[in-house]
């Protein structure tokens, strides 16, 4: 389990203002900004509108990196398994 920092948050908070993503997906960029903060390799998720989408992801990516976090690979289940 992840604890909700303020550190995350504020990262999350940096990710969806600089995505076009819906105000639903606030807790998406959320998620991608946990799993940067606790320096997870891979983020696992069949959301591929929001998060597992190149577009959004090169954005969130680039957030990541100029806060100083390393963002996860964020992938489907299967991109995950496969060989």
């Amino acid at each position: 389990m992840l604890r909700v920092t303020a550190e995350a948050r504020a990262l999350g908070e940096r990710i969806f203002r600089a995505t076009t993503l819906p105000d639903k997906a606030a807790p998406d960029a959320l998620h991608v900004a946990l799993a940067a903060v606790n320096g997870m390799d891979f983020l696992l998720t069949w959301n591929c509108t929001h998060l597992a989408n190149g577009f959004v992801l090169k954005t969130v990516n680039a957030v990541c990196r100029e806060s100083g976090y390393e963002p996860p690979i964020v992938c489907t289940p299967e991109e995950l398994l496969a060989p």
